[in-house]
């Protein structure tokens, strides 16, 4: 097959890579209907984070249509249309009955979204099978196979309630999806932290009642203002800087709860959280958790995660796709066959 693959920092091509085979009875391959860039592709496109061992195939996320079926896949048939989580589960360890499938002790991840097909491992229970792939809703679809289930887990983990005011801290996909889902789980006021004009724009789309224009210090003093000197009652951190996770506590009010999903590149404030009792939670969203949830809201039309794709491009031109979200001159790429 042709797949997006990385050679090194600042490498990506479109070329030949093998084929997935099943290995597993519970494993399905899917031809890949669309694919994208995550934040976290660019940590390694970047040379700030480990790439593995290169060349290999890149891309945890995509919609695709079951074209292979392992022997003892029963739920999922050969032609579904369905949501392939970046991280999939067994659903039946002592991990995934406890709610936490991301830590599955059989977890698989997706390998090759940016290529012409994907091996998906669980398939029975971590696929989402999809009524309606049309064009229009195939975006929105797109967003489920992580950034908008990653945004949700923020909020779950921060304890967003209704009436609450939320603090988001970060505006790329998964900051901007965690706008998304504290409004929709019934937040009174989200204070979206943003400098980006087309960001700003989309978090108000999602919900965000405020926007502060910056960061560090001055951010913390702009939602110290909002909030009457107090704090927000729930924080999403959605970045995963040292940075970010600062801004995260400064802006949390006492016994306030971070929700943290952004891949973390360094040390979170121990004597902050010490000192006015904030908790933190979160980690590796369990999507398959949330699928189910999020695919009614989407096939409902309550919510649109697609709204952050705002490049697409033909998948053999991946490596602009890169260029384009490294460069800030998008925020998430989507790529066709």
């Amino acid at each position: 097959m042709q797949a997006t693959v990385i050679h090194g920092p600042g490498d990506i091509r479109w070329e030949e890579a093998p084929d997935p085979v099943i290995m597993a009875p519970h494993q399905v391959i899917v031809r890949v209907v669309a694919g994208c860039v995550c934040g976290s592709d660019l940590w390694h496109y970047r040379g700030e984070a480990p790439a593995g061992r290169l060349p290999r195939t890149i891309g945890h996320e995509c919609v695709g249509e079951v074209v292979e079926l392992g022997a003892d896949v029963r739920r999922i048939r050969l032609g579904d249309v369905v949501v392939v989580p970046f991280d999939q589960a067994c659903g039946h360890c002592a991990n995934c009955r406890a709610g936490v499938d991301s830590a599955c002790v059989e977890a698989a991840f997706t390998q090759s979204g940016q290529g012409e097909y994907a091996l998906v491992a669980h398939a029975d229970y971590s696929l989402a099978v999809v009524a309606d792939a049309t064009p229009e809703r195939l975006p929105a679809l797109l967003a489920l196979s992580d950034v908008m289930p990653t945004g949700w887990h923020a909020a779950v983990s921060a304890r967003v309630a209704p009436g609450a005011t939320v603090a988001v801290v970060g505006d790329g996909a998964v900051g901007l999806c965690g706008v998304l889902a504290a409004a929709t789980l019934g937040a009174e006021r989200v204070i979206a932290l943003s400098r980006h004009e087309p960001r700003q724009a989309i978090a108000r789309a999602f919900g965000a009642t405020d926007v502060v224009a910056a960061r560090g210090d001055e951010a913390t003093a702009a939602v110290a203002e909002l909030t009457g000197g107090i704090g927000a009652d729930a924080v999403l951190e959605c970045v995963g800087t040292a940075e970010s996770m600062a801004t995260a506590f400064a802006v949390a009010r006492p016994g306030a709860t971070v929700g943290f999903v952004g891949v973390p590149h360094g040390e979170f404030p121990i004597q902050r959280a010490f000192g006015r009792n904030i908790g933190l939670a979160g980690g590796v969203a369990p999507v398959t958790k949330y699928l189910p949830t999020l695919l009614e809201h989407v096939e409902s039309g309550r919510i649109d995660p697609g709204l952050v794709f705002d490049a697409v491009l033909p998948m053999s031109d991946s490596a602009e796709a890169y260029r384009l979200m490294d460069e800030r001159r998008a925020i998430k790429a989507m790529l066709l066959p």
